[in-house]
Parts: structure tokens; sequence; C-alpha cells
């Protein structure tokens, strides 16, 4: 969602003569986009305010002014703090209000803080997104009910709002007609998705709105989403898997924890059985399927008992990618005011062990496709004269040899060597498919077994 948000900023302050730039040495105005889901994340911020002080101080010597401004989940939470740490910022903005951006550079009142949080108003305000590449992401539902015990994104990105389907259909359309071919609809909780139908007669919930983008979009060769919480995969979402070659068998379903008591104390709503058997739903409609998740290792109250459960499903479920991380205590949330803290070292010392687990199964799943015939959607250039980078239909980072005329094709690859973080690959012909066929047709998707 930040790269997201980020995107849509360029695009509104294009009209007034900004264009985006690499470095920051020249440029009139600097903003920092922002997250607050770990406390890393939001000190980070504050180092590179104080960098960036130096350098709107040493630049203003010249004659010149660096316009400040800080965005996004941090700025929404800690709006009045950066203010007080940071008095030079100019501008805080939070994650529903940066469409003000033009406006307010224009305005001679320093500092500037809005942060409020009008549901869905802001994509009223952002022009539609256009594609500044093949891969591109679409919002759909903004926002998060859940109330996870650990969780800032209920106060950071506000109450659940879904966008109506016509608009996501059209901002998809606008897309695929400027070069996207590979869609990834985005959430917060992007699976409770229930945005009123085109026809305003009643609401879509996301396995529908699949279907209709598949139906209605010709030139989209891949379809994604997330993330998605377990409790609100429904039928129709299991039968979009079984159904839709073009949605790609991959999902990131984060579970967080194996142990039921922890499960209750995160507030996530499921058991660590329920995960499981949604698992197999998903598996029995698409075999093909594989899944990431993530995980949070040390939250308040967890034991050895608790953190073995995480690691035993962990080992039945197996995982082709996952993130792991510490507990982070979020001001606010309740799981931040438990007397049950976690000593650090023993949060090392589990997050230690559980990545080596899940780094050993991701080896596990990318060392299958050696050999292996692999279709892959080109979209970028690579850093070696003559390499093109794509990706798989499981996210794999895939590098292979080949002319610049095939960037946005579905190419066909042997993979013939497994990196760390990646896949090379050769070609079996030399050609590139159209999308006149089936995507089944095209890649025999459904064929690969994992």
């Amino acid at each position: 969602m930040n790269v997201y948000d980020s995107n849509s900023i360029i695009d509104i302050l294009a009209p007034f003569g900004f264009i985006a730039s690499d470095r920051p040495d020249d440029a009139d105005m600097i903003i920092l986009m922002t997250c607050y889901i770990r406390e890393k994340a939001a000190e980070k911020m504050f180092s590179e305010l104080g960098r960036l002080r130096s350098f709107k101080k040493a630049r203003k010597a010249t004659g010149k002014n660096t316009i400040l401004v800080v965005i996004g989940c941090t700025a929404q939470a800690n709006g009045a703090e950066i203010l007080e740490r940071a008095p030079y910022v100019d501008i805080v903005l939070g994650t529903q209000t940066y469409y003000r951006l033009p406006e307010i550079v224009k305005s001679a009142t320093r500092p500037f803080s809005d942060l409020e949080f009008p549901s869905g108003d802001k994509f009223n305000h952002i022009p539609p997104p256009k594609a500044n590449g093949v891969a591109v992401f679409l919002p759909v539902q903004e926002g998060c009910n859940k109330f996870c015990t650990f969780c800032v994104v209920p106060y950071t990105r506000g109450a659940e709002y879904s966008r109506p389907a016509a608009a996501v259909l059209a901002d998809a359309q606008f897309l695929i007609e400027t070069g996207a071919r590979d869609i990834t609809l985005i959430g917060q909780n992007v699976n409770t998705y229930h945005g009123r139908s085109p026809d305003g007669t009643g609401y879509w919930g996301l396995g529908k709105l699949l279907r209709a983008l598949v139906a209605k979009t010709d030139d989209l060769y891949r379809l994604r989403f997330l993330t998605s919480h377990p409790c609100h995969v429904d039928d129709s979402l299991i039968k979009a898997f079984r159904d839709l070659p073009r949605l790609m068998p991959y999902l990131h379903l984060p579970v967080q924890s194996g142990s039921d008591r922890i499960l209750a104390a995160m507030n996530r709503g499921h058991t660590a059985a329920d995960y499981c058997r949604l698992v197999e739903r998903l598996r029995q409609a698409c075999p093909a399927l594989a899944l990431s998740s993530d995980f949070i290792v040390g939250f308040p109250g967890e034991t050895e008992a608790d953190f073995q459960a995480t690691l035993n499903l962990v080992r039945s479920i197996g995982y082709a990618q996952a993130y792991s991380f510490k507990f982070s205590p979020r001001p606010g949330t309740p799981a931040a005011q438990a007397s049950d803290q976690i000593p650090e070292p023993v949060k090392v010392d589990r997050l230690v062990r559980l990545q080596r687990i899940l780094s050993a199964q991701q080896k596990m799943f990318n060392t299958t496709f050696l050999g292996r015939e692999v279709p892959v959607l080109l979209d970028r250039k690579g850093t070696l004269v003559g390499q093109l980078i794509g990706r798989s239909p499981y996210m794999q980072v895939v590098t292979v040899n080949a002319q610049e005329k095939l960037l946005g094709k579905i190419v066909n690859l042997r993979i013939h060597r497994i990196r760390s973080n990646s896949l090379d690959g050769t070609f079996l012909v030399d050609s590139a498919h159209s999308a006149d066929t089936s995507y089944e047709e095209q890649c025999g998707l459904r064929r690969l077994q994992v």
C-alpha cells in the first residue's frame, strides 16, 4: 500500500511541475513515506529526519528552500511527536489526506498537519493509477476492523472501506491500457472486500470481483491479491483458485502463531486447526497452490510450548516463503501494555530457530523447479547487459538473457540454477506467448505440481 500511495503522490504532484528524483541533492521537496508496523521502522524515520535537517540547513544557506514532508502511518500515529521532535518538518499528512499535498504546498502556512480519517475519500481525489511497469498494484480495500492486539493498522489506516466494483474495474482497464499485465489487488484485509456492485443493487465479495476482472480484461495475464485474513477466505474465493487460471496459485495467508492460546491473545479469531483445515480446502481446490505467511515470535506470554506449536504448524503446512519477526510493542495496542513481555534474548533465539526452518522450506520449494519448465512474465531489465528479470507464478524472481522486446511477455524458461533469492532460466523456444489463448494453454500452469 505504501508503494501505491507513493506512486499516487508522484501523479498528484506532476501537474504542478514536480518530477520524481532518485537523489535529494537538488530536490525542492523531500517526502518520507512512513511505516508504523514495527518500532524499527518508526525510529528509522526519525534518524532520516535528523540527516535531512542538516541537508535542509545547508541548502537554505545557498538560497534554496527544501519542503520536508512526512506522510503515512507513522505520521498518522505520531504527527504531534514528529513536529515536536523535528520542528523543521514543514508538512505532516496522514494516510487518507495526502491528496491535499498540492494545495498545502502552495499555502504559506508552515508547519501544517492534517491527520483526519475521511473514509474512502482519498480515492475520489487521486488520479486513476497508471501503469509504471508490467506488474502493478491496485487498491480495492483499505483499513481494518479486526483489532489484533499487536497491530496498529486500525489506528493508522482507519476502518475497513471497500471501493465500488465499477471503480476497480475501470482502474484495472486503464492500467492494462497503459501497459500493465500483472495486477495485484491490495488491501490491509483484502478478502473482506465488499464493494458496491456496478448496478448499485448489492455488494460483491472478492471472489466475484476476481471473476469480473478476468472476464472484462482480456489483456490481463496474471492476477494476485494480498493481504488476506484466514477468517475471510470464503467458498467463492476458494473456487476462484480452482476456476481461474489467470489467478496465480500463490496465496499470502498470515497465521502469526501455531498456538491456540497465543492466537486467542492476539485476537486472531481462528485456531491453528481452523487454519490447517482452510489450507487443506485450498489445496484440494488448487493442488498447485503455494503458500506464504507471517509469523510473530516472542508475543507476550509465549512459552516454549507455544513456540513449539508454531514450529509444528510450519512443518505441517510447508511454505514457499514467509516473513517472520520478533514481537515489536506498538504504542496504544493492548499487547504493548501486557505485563508478561518476553526477554529480548529469548525472542532472538526463537526467531533464529523459526527462520532456519522457513529458509530450508523456501530452498526446498525453489529446488523443485530445477530443470523444470516455468512460465515467466518478464517485467524489467536486469543489472547486466542483455539481462531481463521476471517473476514466476509463485513470485519467484527469474533472470534470463533476452532481448528487450520481450518485456511484458510471458515466456517459457527452463530453470538451470537456483540462487539464494532468485532462479536463472534459459529459453526453450525463442518466442513469447500471446493472450489469444487461455492462460492454461499458454503455460500449462495447472500441470505444475508443488
